[in-house]
Formats: C-alpha cells, sequence, structure tokens
C-alpha cells in the first residue's frame, strides 16, 4: 500500500494529502440551504450538506493529489447520517483513484482493537461472506496501549495490504505534555517510534514500511530526530498552514530521495475561499478556491525539497 502511494505521488509530483474535515461553518451559505430544504434541519440534513461540499471539493482536486484524509470524527457528529457522508466520500474518493487515509486514531486492548481493524482497513464475516465496512486505504491508530493494541492492526495491515500510520509526535501544542517527557533519558516520542520500525519491520512494502508515523509539522528539530530513526517509515505530516507549520519546517521530514513524508492539509484547502488570498473566487465558486489552494500548497512544498 505504502508503494501505491509513493507511486501516485510521483505521479502528482504532489507529497500532499488533502484534509476532508467539513464542518457546518465551512460550508458555503447556499450548499448548506439546499441541504437544508430538501432534508430540513435535521442530521440527514446535515450530513447531506457535507457530502455535498466533499463532493464538489473532490471533484476539482483529485487531478492534482494522490490522497485524502477525511477525520471521522467530523461526520461522527452528526450520527449514523454522518457516517453514511463519510461512507460516500470514501467511495467517491476511490472511484477517483484516491488513496484514503482514514484518520481515526483507534487504539484499545486487543479484541477491540482487531474489531476496529476488521472495521476500517479489514473485513467482518457475514456468514459465509467477508464484507469491507469502512474500507479506506490507510488509518491512524493511537499506540497508547502498546503492542497489544496495535499488533491487531499490524496483521489486518499485512493480510490486507493496507496501511497505518501511528501517532508519535502531534502537531497540537499540548503533546510536549506526555510525548516529551523522558524515559531513561529519552522523550517517550522516542521511545514510541523506536517500537513503530519495529511493528513495522515485517511489513516492508519495497523501501519503506506499511507502518508509517504521524510527525506533526509544527516541531521541525524533532522531526528531523524522528527522521533519523525512522529513515524506512513514512511520515503523515499534520501542521501545515492553518496550524502554523511551514514549507520550510517540512523539510526534515523527507529523506534526500525526496519521499518519506505526505503533508495534510484540511481547512487550509477545502475553506480557501473564506481566506483573504482567495476571496476573488467566491462562496459560488468554492471548489476552484480549493483547487488553487492545492496548487500553491504543491508549489511551496516542492519548494525547499
Amino acid at each position: 500500500m505504502i508503494r501505491q502511494l509513493i507511486e501516485k505521488i510521483q505521479k502528482t509530483k504532489a507529497p500532499v494529502c488533502v484534509g476532508l474535515d467539513p464542518m457546518l461553518d465551512y460550508i458555503p451559505e447556499h450548499v448548506l440551504k439546499r441541504a437544508l430544504d430538501e432534508f430540513g434541519e435535521t442530521l440527514e440534513g446535515a450530513a447531506e450538506a457535507i457530502w455535498q461540499y466533499n463532493k464538489e471539493i473532490i471533484d476539482h482536486v483529485y487531478d492534482l493529489i494522490p490522497s485524502v484524509k477525511p477525520q471521522i470524527a467530523m461526520y461522527e457528529q452528526f450520527g449514523i447520517e454522518g457516517l453514511k457522508a463519510y461512507v460516500k466520500t470514501v467511495n467517491y474518493c476511490h472511484e477517483k483513484d484516491l488513496l484514503v487515509i482514514g484518520d481515526a486514531k483507534r487504539g484499545d486492548i486487543g479484541s477491540t482493537s482487531s474489531a476496529y481493524a476488521a472495521a476500517h482497513i479489514g473485513k467482518v464475516k457475514v456468514g459465509s461472506k467477508s464484507l469491507s465496512s469502512f474500507a479506506t486505504d490507510f488509518l491512524t491508530i493511537n499506540p497508547y496501549l502498546g503492542t497489544d493494541g496495535v499488533k491487531p492492526f499490524v496483521d489486518v495491515c499485512k493480510e490486507e495490504d493496507k496501511g497505518l500510520f501511528v501517532l508519535v509526535k502531534t502537531s497540537n501544542p499540548s503533546s510536549g505534555e506526555f510525548q516529551d517527557r523522558l524515559i531513561d533519558g529519552q522523550p517517550l516520542y522516542e521511545h514510541v517510534a523506536q517500537k513503530v520500525v519495529e511493528w513495522g519491520a515485517d511489513s516492508m512494502d519495497g523501501t519503506y514500511s506499511n507502518v508509517g508515523a504521524v510527525v506533526g509539522a509544527t516541531y521541525p528539530e524533532m522531526s528531523s530526530v524522528l527522521r533519523k530513526l525512522m529513515p524506512n517509515t513514512y511520515f503523515l505530516v499534520p501542521g501545515y498552514g492553518a496550524q502554523g507549520g511551514t514549507a520550510e519546517d517540512l523539510k526534515p521530514c523527507f529523506n534526500e530521495d525526496g519521499l518519506g513524508a505526505v503533508i495534510n492539509s484540511s481547512r487550509g484547502i477545502i475553506a480557501a475561499y473564506k481566506q483573504d488570498k482567495y476571496k476573488n473566487f467566491g462562496a459560488e465558486n468554492f471548489g476552484e478556491a480549493s483547487r488553487q489552494a492545492v496548487i500553491d500548497m504543491v508549489a511551496d512544498i516542492n519548494r525547499v525539497l
């Protein structure tokens, strides 16, 4: 699976993924009104609005990028109807030949992790059939429970030729409360990085492992250390743009071959029409604004590689 991602990155010359993290206040009034007029001020109406919003953005950017990353919480907040929109979004992205990174940050005791893995990147057995539920290509996971919680995901990853991104050093301001704590003279995130390498050792797909790492763009000095600790681990990098990470901050995430990282931008792309830089597009042309924001992001990143 990681080889597929690399091939798509090389084809598009765009080491990026678009975070499909819709909020109702991102959605232009005409899209929201149309959905609520049809379904009322209901969860179904909200779900229809986010689906139509996603679809318009996907239609405008799919040929520029290798991957997308829908954050499942943005759909779960609308209950079952929101999850239906999540599934429609994943399926539509696959129709457009995009790889989908399910951002669910799952992780629990072994049996529960097995169920999460089956739901998101594997299959569930129903009678004589094995069926896919969410069917994403990659999944973000939380390693806090240790190997017990991670191994079920790794097993399904190998069985189904899927990928994982394990939280190592996240981009949020309070990440250091736990992740930077010293254990035996070494920050916790470095201990986690070493375990990620171990977990991914028998899931190699060419130069890189199918077991990747989430490494935030907002801590470049730590990214540099982690890149050396994990030379064969692909990084999923949040924090660019709206969270303050710059193209220069991203450079340590990449290897000398220009590979090794895929950079996420969410509201900087999907809500681009709200930014002064793209206000000339207007709300009616929010998809075109998102397209231009992707073009600008790709150029900005390639400038430092």
